[in-house]
């Protein structure tokens, strides 16, 4: 008997574990560093897919005409425990200075936030359609995003903008006036800033009164 039910074994393990690595996803919010929210029920159904055909391996008597495949079974296993053990921990700053910059936001907005309430998205939507940085001198600023490195310029305060998941992710940015008191901070570290916008002679530039790092948010990604 176990002769009989050790092939079955060999094609359910990695369905099994393939349907846990996405289901435990699902629930454990990992998924919200690596696809937008409205792309989560997908995930869902295929990890439920995955562990029916996983139970009707188990069920089924194996084709004798197929040959069993050991190593690609146990390579396709290990790769899946491998992902059960060491969820992934994308680098954002890393991930946005290999794409280019978003350049979908630059058409008229039909609903403008007050500007305490803009996100960082929100105020660089708001800066392509309204290019004037004197129309913004002064406005107050609470925004948060991760810390993005620029080649030869100040770090800028990004976000990545999704239209599915990070294989699509493009990176907005507002450049600012770090204190002149204390270093830069270190790429991919999350803060909130309190402060105002300044016109300079290359557009708006944030000046913080107040810095303070926080964790990553559990959905760091926006549409």
């Amino acid at each position: 008997m176990l002769t009989r039910l050790l092939p079955r074994l060999g094609q359910a393990l990695p369905l099994a574990l393939w349907a846990a690595v996405l289901l435990r996803s699902s629930g454990d919010g990992r998924l919200d560093l690596l696809l937008r929210t409205a792309f989560h029920p997908l995930v869902w159904i295929a990890g439920l897919l995955l562990l029916g055909l996983a139970l009707a391996q188990l069920c089924c008597r194996p084709d004798p005409a197929a040959p069993p495949q050991p190593r690609r079974a146990l390579a396709t296993a290990a790769i899946a425990l491998a992902l059960l053990v060491l969820p992934p921990n994308p680098s954002f700053a890393d991930l946005a200075s290999q794409r280019p910059s978003d350049e979908t936001a630059d058409t008229e907005l039909s609903f403008v936030l007050p500007p305490a309430q803009r996100s960082l998205t929100d105020w660089v939507r708001l800066l392509r359609s309204q290019p004037d940085p004197r129309l913004f001198d002064g406005d107050p600023v609470r925004i948060s995003g991760f810390v993005l490195p620029i080649p030869g310029e100040p770090a800028q305060l990004a976000r990545l903008l999704v239209r599915c998941c990070l294989a699509d992710a493009t990176p907005v940015g507002l450049p600012v006036r770090w204190p002149a008191d204390r270093p830069e901070p270190p790429a991919d570290q999350w803060l909130a800033i309190e402060g105002s916008m300044a016109a300079g002679a290359d557009g708006l530039v944030v000046v913080p009164e107040r810095i303070r790092p926080i964790p990553r948010p559990a959905r760091p990604l926006e549409p």
